[in-house]
């Protein structure tokens, strides 16, 4: 069942665990994110970034997506996930991962999104309460949960790039939750996007700790949202690495601080880098096994794309040749089924190593089955 993301966190805060949030950027890694779920018996959170959108619709150039771009993905995405989650017996949240701006909110909601993040973290606090709040007063009509963000993450991951760290100030975020009615709030305590995110990353615990504890003591009903999370596991970027690939400087943040930072009041936990290196590596894998499939009619392109980008990792460099695969889930032949199995074999294993350390496995049970009707009566009553 298609959920507002809000029940999903509530029931992770209740229980004192972690709910991972995984970004997909084919109908392929839908269709395989909510099937690891399933497995596991996890509620699920799928995210589609703003230019993930534009990608999905249909823009190779997905940096210079329009908001037409965008609309269009934002439907093929939530069409995936309802194709195959609608009926599932685990709660599924579909959210919009950097939301740019109002329009882009509006574009995912109206696409079928049941939650949206709004980032105005590079704008001073003020006109980042008013952005924010805008969408709250927008999606809140419809049910849909609204995630903000305050203080400034390093690195790059799409259109969001920082050279350096903003922590967040706890008295300011208590202060942005009350201002803005937002439902959850991603915090800069030492993660950072990308596939470098240093070696020997520490997470500042003792921020989450703070905000948590503030919120507790002003009654704020609020969630905490861990952004540039990903473990980057060594033994993949090893892999392709020794497929051919020029990989450097590939550190994630490790896995027993994220399970820490669960208990800290750390309700969501994305991950976006690690699914691109799984996919990458099963690709250069399969390629490397058949080399006959390098001059294939339908799938020779990808291997050529892998080849000129060898220091590159996102599939949506190398996908570009087969977009109705990617955007519609259509399968020419058995080549092109495949490259659908690498992309569905690499977000199972990562995302299923991560339901388990987290600890959100057997816990779908635990989250209320709320329609968006009934989430957009409760804020109107102010009963959330």
């Amino acid at each position: 069942m298609l959920v507002p993301m809000r029940a999903i966190l509530a029931a992770a805060d209740k229980d004192g665990y972690a709910q991972g949030a995984f970004n997909v950027n084919a109908v392929a890694q839908a269709k395989a994110a909510i099937e690891v779920h399933e497995m596991f018996r996890s509620p699920a959170i799928l995210q589609g970034a703003d230019l993930a959108n534009g990608f999905m619709g249909g823009r190779t150039d997905f940096m210079n997506a329009t908001l037409e771009d965008k609309k269009k993905g934002a439907r093929n995405i939530a069409t995936a996930v309802k194709k195959y989650g609608a009926d599932s017996f685990i709660p599924v949240a579909l959210h919009l991962d950097h939301g740019r701006n109002l329009d882009s909110c509006i574009a995912a909601i109206e696409g079928g999104y049941t939650s949206v993040m709004i980032d105005g973290s590079s704008l001073p606090f003020d006109r980042n309460v008013e952005l924010t709040r805008e969408v709250v007063k927008y999606a809140h009509k419809t049910g849909v949960t609204v995630e903000g963000e305050l203080g400034v993450l390093a690195g790059v991951e799409d259109h969001v790039f920082s050279a350096d760290s903003t922590y967040t100030n706890p008295l300011k975020a208590v202060e942005f939750f009350k201002k803005t009615g937002v439902d959850a709030l991603a915090i800069s305590y030492g993660t950072k996007h990308g596939a470098n995110k240093g070696r020997d990353t520490v997470i500042r615990k003792e921020i989450a700790i703070a905000i948590k504890e503030c919120m507790r003591h002003e009654g704020i009903n609020g969630f905490l949202v861990s952004h540039g999370s990903s473990t980057v596991p060594k033994y993949i970027v090893d892999e392709i690495n020794a497929l051919g690939g020029t990989l450097e400087n590939a550190y994630g943040i490790r896995i027993e601080q994220l399970v820490e930072v669960s208990r800290c009041g750390i309700n969501k936990i994305n991950v976006d880098t690690d699914i691109r290196l799984a996919v990458t590596r099963n690709m250069k894998e399969l390629f490397a096994s058949d080399p006959a499939l390098c001059t294939s009619t339908s799938a020779g392109a990808i291997y050529e794309l892998l080849e000129k980008n060898k220091a590159a990792f996102d599939p949506r460099i190398f996908l570009t040749p087969i977009m109705d695969t990617v955007m519609y889930g259509t399968v020419q032949d058995d080549d092109v089924a495949r490259i659908v199995t690498c992309i569905e074999n690499g977000v199972k294993e990562v995302v299923g190593t991560l339901i388990v350390h987290f600890g959100s496995y057997g816990k779908a049970p635990n989250v209320e089955q709320v329609t968006l009707e009934q989430m957009a009566e409760r804020y109107r009553k102010g009963t959330y």
